[in-house]
């Protein structure tokens, strides 16, 4: 089969592989329909290399068409029509029981003291071929898959795989007052949807971002923005839109891939060129990603507010303002999204033709899966007007 395969720091490459096959009698083996590119793609693209092998398989946004199951999968059948989640998880154990799905006991990579195993997200998270491919085999498919109708396109069910769930998550963890405000940092997929969900929860959303195409997207779904291009102090204008407090809650969506902080900027830098070994130390032990976001977002959230973080950080060892969080008396949530938890929230929005979240308006770019690469490179460098990118067969 064809997959999309890491071949260095900026070298993703279209091969020819075996076709995955069932090696235990809960996996199932999928052919995918649609799958996507996600922002924390390019952290691997980028700069999380060190964990990475030539020839691993990328991806953990897929949709398809079920092709075979093990003997023990019964929730779905040949013929079926499913979205996977990135995290995979066995819904027995006792972090399934809470509904932590990310965090399966199961399935958690205790080599790297890591949550739940991941499709195609490198050795820290289980090392598990991804879903940019024809085909994937899906470990725990008696839980993990996500049956949806026959009909509609692709693009209304495929980010229940991510996307959704994790916006959703957000906006949970953000604990917004009844008629309350959020500001969101980064309008990327996760951003621009965690926007469009707060606003349907009845929440003034205000959504900043430098990127002119997305705080164009922004706006046609009804969010006020802040063009971080244009504003030196993001946080004073947040206080002067919330009458002198800052936003009820802040959602950090950008995570590593925020812009500035050159001196962090040179680590994550030096940190690829160093021999895997060592890398890997210092990204476990040292601070490696951009904060100037997370601490806009501590210094934006009004006193006794919350921030939610669910754009990606790396490092171990970064400086956070402590004090300020502390005098503030801010509440912060984070994690990797449970993606299963929310699915029954989210379902009557992607099911719904009216399409209140607007999935049919995210995707910038839908390319056969052959042109994979250069959609990774439009995606990490921002042209071309890339927000989000599909992949088909």
């Amino acid at each position: 089969m064809k997959a999309v395969t890491w071949h260095g720091k900026r070298d993703v490459r279209v091969d020819t592989v075996p076709d995955p096959a069932i090696r235990e009698p809960t996996d199932a083996i999928i052919r995918i329909t649609t799958t996507a590119i996600c922002g924390s793609d390019l952290h691997l693209y980028e700069v999380m290399t060190p964990f990475m092998e030539e020839g691993d398989i990328l991806g953990h946004e897929p949709m398809g068409i079920v092709e075979e199951v093990g003997a023990d999968v019964t929730q779905i059948q040949p013929g079926d029509r499913v979205v996977i989640p990135f995290n995979i998880s066995c819904g027995q154990c006792f972090m399934c029981g809470l509904q932590l799905y990310s965090q399966c006991e199961t399935t958690q990579v205790r080599e790297y003291d890591c949550g739940a195993a991941l499709f195609g997200y490198s050795k820290l998270y289980g090392h598990v071929p991804g879903g940019q491919a024809e085909y994937l085999r899906v470990p725990h498919a008696d839980f993990g898959p996500i049956k949806v109708p026959k009909g509609p396109p692709d693009e209304r069910f495929v980010y229940l795989s991510d996307v959704l769930p994790t916006a959703w998550q957000a906006v949970e963890y953000a604990s917004i007052p009844d008629g309350g405000s959020v500001a969101v940092f980064g309008l990327g997929p996760i951003g621009q949807m965690s926007g469009r969900i707060a606003r349907a929860r009845g929440a003034r959303v205000i959504g900043i971002d430098l990127v002119p195409e997305r705080l164009a997207m922004a706006r046609r779904h009804g969010i006020e923005v802040v063009d971080a291009s244009e504003e030196d102090r993001v946080p004073e204008v947040l206080r002067d839109m919330t009458d002198g407090r800052g936003p009820d809650a802040v959602i950090d969506a950008v995570g590593m891939e925020a812009h500035g902080a050159p001196g962090i900027k040179a680590v994550q830098t030096l940190s690829g060129l160093l021999p895997d070994s060592i890398a890997e130390t210092v990204f476990q032990k040292a601070g490696v990603d951009r904060v100037n976001v997370l601490n806009a977002s501590i210094e934006s959230v009004r006193r006794g507010g919350t921030l939610s973080v669910i754009g990606v950080y790396g490092g171990m060892a970064d400086p956070l303002p402590m004090m300020k969080l502390f005098d503030k008396q801010i509440q912060v949530r984070m994690g990797q999204a449970n993606v299963k938890r929310w699915i029954g929230d989210l379902m009557p929005y992607v099911n719904s033709d009216a399409d209140p979240l607007g999935v049919e308006d995210l995707a910038t770019h839908r390319l056969p899966l052959d042109e994979a690469p250069h959609g990774y490179e439009i995606f990490q460098q921002k042209r071309d007007g890339a927000i989000k990118v599909l992949l088909h067969r």
